[in-house]
């Protein structure tokens, strides 16, 4: 099991996100966040003493807001609003989606700005420690008075209602609680409210989203790389004084994993030697990857900051005994974080493809057409090439941004939303896809340095594998690329005759969707950053 995760509601990071949604590692709540939730339920309990009327505590909800309701019905007032509101629809999140959910709904509770009892944080967390984890249908949020219906079914299992996953089958979210030795919650004024006012939802899609985009990015240079020595490029485009004099962060951190994994490659060239200079998508890939890598880092540190805000409404601050009715569940940092980041991981996807066309082509390689070394009996890998471009043409009508768009709702009292779930939900898909299109690019890249180490040879173009003439890629190619090389190969072998190649894409998928810790990564991270 790994590290627990302590929740204090300042500190999150992606980091222990990802431990608790990939890992199920176990989560404990800071003693002083303990304190901070005393003392703020401590003062909505003074408030209801006082007789005022609070939105949220004593009052209906959105449209409702006027509406007063008497003491004897406030706990009823909660319970009706946590079931009204579970109206979401279509599939269910993934499950590592759903811990992610309940982690940071109770980070945001921890920060003792919203009113419940303890108790309703130490409920969210033994459901994560436990393995309780709600099907909270995917579709449904406006991503304005937060993720309503996504969190009203997350909280309908804290309630003992609803359905569960929980050791291995989906069950009556009763059941599931009580096999797990959890008791459902009795909500009190305020807490049904505190439960589902927030952006958590979406929140929770985009850290995750974000945690992989980060890996994706130096993937995207090393399988760049991989393309290049494949296509005798000239990395000279990577030198650091062409980086430096233009500024941007993430076009230095590009060149410079470039470099690292070009170190010592045979097979690049040099200005003139083959060509002037490369195309765009081996050239400019610097300064594609790199803007992308900046935007993601954007989109993180507002994801990092809405992970570890409060965002219900009222807020409580014991201070001064003040509720205070605000705007924090709305989803717009998040939203718009989101659709830059779909964006960016759009043009990865974009580039990779070109550069996979480059590959396959033999007006544009040198190499066999399509890779394969018996063209015409063999198609070798042209529907590759296909696959990746119907995925980048997908990619552009996802990315179009969410975050413009708001239809009104609660009888024009919640006139402006967000969308911001959608948006995270469409770079999330988005992620997928070009998390296929890499590994496209590799299955190709990898296929086109053993004909490209073939011809080098001096049984050139005999046929068979490098290996058979004598020539062996990992000799040839650079620092980083060498270790990419091998883990390819290990998860496939090289293309003599035609194959199924829906297998072999989903061999190599399957290592870049693999957890940080996996060895995959290690490979293709030795040393991301390079010598300068």
């Amino acid at each position: 099991m790994s590290t627990e995760v302590i929740i204090d509601g300042h500190s999150l990071d992606l980091d222990q996100i990802e431990r608790v949604a990939h890992e199920e590692a176990t989560v404990a709540i800071a003693p002083e966040a303990r304190r901070r939730v005393e003392a703020s339920r401590l003062t909505i309990e003074r408030v209801i003493e006082r007789g005022a009327s609070v939105y949220g505590v004593n009052t209906g909800f959105g449209r409702f807001s006027d509406v007063v309701i008497p003491p004897e019905d406030v706990v009823r007032l909660q319970r009706n609003l946590i079931v009204s509101h579970a109206a979401g629809a279509g599939e269910p999140f993934p499950v590592p989606v759903v811990r992610a959910m309940i982690l940071l709904r109770a980070n945001a509770l921890a920060l003792g700005h919203s009113g419940v009892r303890p108790v309703v944080i130490e409920t969210l967390v033994g459901m994560l420690n436990r393995g309780v984890h709600p099907v909270v249908p995917q579709k449904g949020s406006l991503g304005a008075s937060g993720d309503l219906a996504p969190l009203a079914h997350l909280a309908l299992v804290a309630l003992g209602l609803g359905e569960a996953y929980h050791g291995g089958r989906r069950s009556p979210g009763a059941e599931a609680m009580a096999t797990a030795g959890l008791r459902p919650l009795t909500l009190e004024a305020k807490e049904g409210l505190a439960l589902i006012n927030g952006t958590q939802t979406m929140t929770a899609v985009a850290a995750l989203t974000l945690a992989a985009a980060g890996r994706l990015l130096i993937l995207a240079d090393a399988s760049g790389a991989l393309t290049l020595e494949a296509l005798q490029g000239i990395p000279l485009a990577f030198d650091p004084r062409l980086q430096a004099v233009r500024g941007h962060p993430g076009q230095e951190a590009s060149a410079r994993r470039l470099r690292g994994m070009l170190e010592g490659s045979q097979l690049v060239t040099r200005p003139g030697e083959l060509r002037t200079q490369d195309a765009y998508a081996l050239r400019c890939m610097p300064q594609v990857h790199g803007a992308s890598g900046d935007a993601i880092d954007y989109a993180t540190a507002v994801v990092l900051r809405e992970a570890n805000a409060a965002t219900d409404n009222p807020l409580v601050f014991p201070d001064d005994e003040a509720v205070i009715s605000g705007g924090n569940f709305h989803g717009q940092p998040v939203a718009i974080a989101m659709d830059l980041a779909g964006i960016a991981l759009a043009e990865l996807g974009s580039i990779s493809e070109r550069r996979v066309e480059r590959l396959v082509n033999p007006q544009l390689s040198g190499l066999p057409a399509f890779l394969t070394r018996n063209g015409g009996l063999n198609s070798g890998l042209m529907l590759a090439q296909y696959t990746a471009a119907a995925l980048v043409s997908e990619d552009k009508i996802l990315a179009s941004p969410a975050s413009v768009d708001s239809i009104p709702s609660s009888a024009n009292q919640e006139d402006h939303v967000s969308m911001g779930t959608i948006a995270a939900r469409k770079a999330a898909e988005i992620l997928t896809n070009v998390q296929t299109v890499l590994a496209i690019e590799l299955l190709c890249a990898a296929q086109a340095v053993d004909l490209a180490v073939e011809a080098r040879s001096p049984a050139g173009g005999a046929g068979g594998t490098a290996d058979a003439v004598g020539g062996r890629p990992e000799e040839l190619l650079g620092r980083g690329t060498r270790a990419l090389y091998q883990q390819v190969r290990g998860r496939v072998p090289g293309l003599q005759d035609d194959r199924v190649l829906a297998g072999d894409i989903e061999a190599i998928r399957s290592g870049i969707t693999a957890g940080r810790d996996h060895s995959w990564w290690a490979a293709v991270g030795i040393d991301p950053a390079g010598p300068e």
